[in-house]
């Protein structure tokens, strides 16, 4: 059956590359105004969820943002020896190499954005935009675009209006090609290297926020799997889907259990309030081994 990529996969790709930018600047300023943008920001990351249509299925992946705005709420300190290295970019030569690395490079350029690290971030928005040229995806953005980018880098105002532009374009683009295969790939590295991320925090300065994100990864992963099965007679799959069912076998440890509470109704207004909650269940063990099983995920990307 042939794949193709659904309207609301053309809208998320373009979210999960775009918004580093976008979110560059909800810690920046400072005033009534500021706040009201990074509220802004912070629901258009909660919302942007990525849906990806194949061969008649829906997988919903969470975005590597989501993640990535609770290690910087965190407190945690920027650390740039977590992040893939720049001058690596050369040694991705196949579609697959390229792709998954878009997608580590993509989730590194949101980290150091999100710390105010402008050198770095231009560095990496040089390395995702020479994969993304390599790949023919950045043929959604033409020279003005890309120049106008760079040099508003710092400018609030200017980069929204850029990253509405840019959103726009690759929209129209991908509307117009069938890369549901890549965007599978890009998604799978952002999603490695922002959990591998939330595992670093946790080691230093984790929170019940971050702890509790990485638990409702399993779910994500099942995901994940199910999405790049389509693809597994592709021999360069193999490898991936293999180490990422070992992560599965520890990710199935962890629980999820429903708690009932009696509903609340107002007898004033007619409405019913449902109080029950869910609560998931991950050991200090458990976010152990699976740190080491995606640091070994995230070597078979990078090297």
């Amino acid at each position: 059956m042939k794949k193709s990529v659904s309207l609301s996969l053309q809208l998320s790709l373009c979210i999960l590359l775009l918004l580093p930018s976008i979110i560059f600047f909800s810690s920046c300023g400072g005033g009534k105004e500021d706040e009201n943008m990074s509220k802004k920001i912070d629901k258009m990351i909660d919302s942007s969820n990525v849906a990806i249509g194949v061969s008649g299925k829906v997988f919903i992946i969470p975005s590597p943002l989501q993640t990535a705005m609770l290690i910087k709420k965190s407190g945690v300190p920027y650390n740039k020896t977590i992040l893939n290295a720049t001058d690596k970019v050369n040694a991705y030569s196949t579609k697959f190499e390229k792709c998954l690395n878009l997608g580590i490079y993509g989730a590194d350029l949101g980290y150091t954005t999100l710390f105010d690290q402008t050198q770095d971030a231009l560095l990496y928005f040089k390395v995702t935009n020479t994969i993304a040229s390599s790949l023919g995806l950045s043929s959604a953005f033409d020279t003005n675009l890309i120049q106008r980018f760079q040099k508003n880098i710092g400018t609030k105002d200017s980069m929204l209006v850029l990253v509405s532009a840019a959103f726009r374009a690759s929209n129209d683009f991908l509307k117009k090609n069938d890369r549901s295969e890549e965007a599978a790939l890009i998604i799978a590295g952002g999603w490695v290297e922002t959990l591998n991320f939330a595992i670093t925090v946790m080691k230093t300065k984790g929170n019940e926020e971050i702890k509790r994100r990485i638990a409702e990864q399993k779910n994500t992963l099942n995901n994940l799997i199910s999405l790049l099965s389509a693809y597994q007679d592709n021999e360069e799959y193999s490898e991936l889907l293999k180490q990422l069912s070992d992560l599965k076998t520890e990710y199935d440890k962890v629980q999820y259990k429903y708690i009932y509470e009696r509903p609340i109704t107002d007898e004033v207004t007619k409405t019913t309030s449902i109080t029950s909650k869910s609560e998931i269940i991950i050991t200090p063990e458990n976010i152990q081994v699976i740190g080491e099983k995606i640091a070994v995920l995230r070597k078979l990307i990078t090297t």
